[in-house]
């Protein structure tokens, strides 16, 4: 990948060749560490630093719309003064213009250009694909050397271009995955730990990497990085593992062990929606069962406050003796807070004429969530956790 890669990076630079490609391949499968590695090694190049690449970086999580990417285009190309207050009939003859100020002359001279599209999936929901229309179309023609590249992790990405874009395409993919075992999971592990033969206290290198070598050799730690493996193999998630063990490491205690893995995998597992149900009140978490038991009597269908507020109000007649009965605005005013929290969440956005308590909801919590928060809650009264854990034919 990274040859095909420079290769066609090199035909931009060094024979002003256009073209466009896709780097497809899983989150963390390392995308944007391969281009940044094929560019630093064109930087290294003779012929090629002669005439470097300009490289506009176009994140689509920011680049909402085509305005919004040619304006970020312009900022990056430091074209603002060229532009000024002109004004343009359309998207295409705006980017044009841009690309024709960066023209030195002739094609052989003019400056090559590589457009970077991160998330390139969220450029093709933009309206009627303007921009990747544009870009894809510049790439085929004969103007200024321009390359475009786009990163995502969709395997599908083709079939949600427009026909016209997809055929200005070059349909060039490369494809990236995790394809490491376990084995080189370990080697990774132990790598990532080790400190370099540069540090400059020499004995206390070699006995911290001795230490991770009996680390990755111990039986607790590699259950721990297996439970990862097989949860993801994204690197990133073992950096954060590495990075929770590593924070334990005092004056006191300089050396790694066991017990700070596991906790750190522990902590790296924690659930943050079940954390916040641990400090919710007992009415709350009242209201929170009973959508629980909406949702299997239901199948999963949404619910609104009226609902939830009966099934509350069957629970107190029938099974709560430690329970008080509270009034209906004081129910409301939890089920709220609940929203607040964003454990519960409206289907659309409510009208000022709605009827709060008929506004349909959605639960964002699942059954094993809630019942492993109560298995931590502190002082949860006994009737509550045995209606949380009562089936169906209770109802």
């Amino acid at each position: 990948q990274h040859r095909h890669l420079l290769e066609l990076l090199k035909r931009t630079t060094v024979h002003g060749e256009s073209n466009s490609a896709l780097i497809i391949g899983p989150r963390g499968s390392g995308k944007t560490a391969l281009l940044n590695h094929v560019l630093k090694d064109l930087r290294e190049m003779k012929q090629v630093r002669e005439n470097l690449l300009e490289k506009p970086f176009l994140p689509g999580l920011l680049q909402t719309n085509d305005k919004v990417a040619l304006k970020e285009i312009t900022r990056q190309l430091q074209l603002e003064n060229v532009v000024g207050d002109k004004v343009f009939g359309s998207f295409a003859e705006n980017l044009a213009f841009l690309l024709e100020a960066l023209r030195k002359g002739d094609r052989s001279s003019s400056c090559p250009i590589l457009f970077v599209l991160d998330e390139f999936d969220l450029f093709v929901h933009h309206k009627n694909q303007t921009l990747l229309y544009n870009l894809f179309d510049i790439s085929q023609s004969a103007q200024t050397p321009v390359t475009v590249i786009g990163l995502t992790c969709r395997q599908d990405i083709l079939e949600l271009l427009e026909k016209r874009v997809k055929s200005r395409f070059s349909h060039r993919q490369i494809y990236l995955m995790n394809s490491f075992d376990f084995k080189q999971y370990i080697k990774i592990f132990k790598k990532q730990l080790s400190l370099p033969a540069e540090f400059p206290d020499e004995s206390f290198a070699q006995k911290w990497n001795n230490n991770v070598q009996h680390l990755s050799e111990d039986k607790t730690v590699q259950d721990v990085l297996q439970n990862l493996f097989h949860h993801t193999k994204d690197l990133r998630s073992l950096h954060l593992l590495l990075m929770l063990a590593v924070s334990a490491v005092t004056v006191h205690h300089p050396l790694l062990t066991a017990a700070d893995l596991q906790e750190a995998s522990r902590q790296h597992s924690t659930d943050s929606k079940a954390n916040i149900v641990h400090g919710l009140s007992v009415l709350e978490i009242c209201l929170i069962i009973a959508m629980k038991h909406l949702n299997e009597v239901y199948d999963g269908e949404p619910f609104n406050f009226q609902m939830v507020y009966n099934e509350f109000q069957k629970f107190i007649q029938r099974k709560a003796h430690s329970m008080y009965n509270f009034e209906k605005p004081v129910v409301m005013k939890a089920f709220e807070h609940l929203l607040q929290l964003e454990l519960v969440k409206p289907l659309e956005r409510p009208s000022a004429r709605a009827q709060r308590e008929y506004l349909l909801m959605k639960l964002l919590l699942d059954s094993s969530q809630i019942m492993d928060a109560l298995q931590l809650y502190p002082n949860c009264p006994t009737d509550v956790k045995q209606w949380a854990a009562s089936s169906l034919s209770w109802l």
